[in-house]
C-alpha cells in the first residue's frame, strides 16, 4: 500500500503571514489539526499545528483578559508558531514507512510532496482509517 492511497490530497494550506485565526478559521472549516504552510509560490515552508496555536496562545504563567487573546490570535502570524521545514514523504512511498517516520519521530501528520509540489498530507488519523478498512475486509 502506498502513501497516496491513503492520504488526505490537496489539503487546505496557511501562509507565513497569515494569522493564527486564519489558522484556526481553516483547521475548523476541515477539521485537521494541522495545516501545511505555504509560500506565495506554492512551495511547502512549514506545518503548523492546533498545539502550535495552542501553545502561542495558553500560558498558565500568564493570566491575560480574553481581548488580549483576541489581539493575540489576530495579530501573530503563523510563520512565529510554526515547525519550518517539515519531514516530509513523497505519494509513492510505502505507507508502513510514514507510520515508521511517524511514531520515531513522535509526530502525527506528513506532508506529501510530488517533487516539489504540496499533493497531500497524510497523518495518524489517515492511517488508522486504513488499518480500519484491512481489518473489515479480512
Amino acid at each position: 500500500m502506498l502513501v497516496r492511497e491513503v492520504m488526505t490530497p490537496d489539503p487546505l494550506t496557511v501562509q507565513p503571514d497569515d494569522t493564527l485565526r486564519t489558522a484556526q478559521e481553516r483547521m475548523a472549516a476541515c477539521a485537521c489539526r494541522r495545516l501545511p504552510v505555504v509560500d506565495e509560490n506554492g512551495h511547502l515552508v512549514g506545518i503548523i499545528t492546533d498545539r502550535d496555536v495552542r501553545l502561542a496562545l495558553n500560558s498558565p504563567l500568564v493570566l491575560r483578559e480574553r481581548w488580549q487573546d483576541d489581539m493575540l490570535v489576530n495579530q501573530t502570524t503563523v510563520e512565529v508558531c510554526m515547525t519550518p521545514d517539515p519531514i516530509v514523504i513523497a505519494p509513492d512511498a510505502p505507507v508502513q514507512d510514514a507510520a515508521d517516520i511517524l511514531l520515531k519521530r513522535k509526530i502525527s501528520g506528513l506532508p506529501v510532496l510530488e517533487g516539489d509540489r504540496l499533493v497531500g498530507i497524510i497523518t495518524v488519523t489517515d492511517l488508522l482509517g486504513a488499518l480500519c478498512a484491512l481489518l473489515r475486509a479480512g
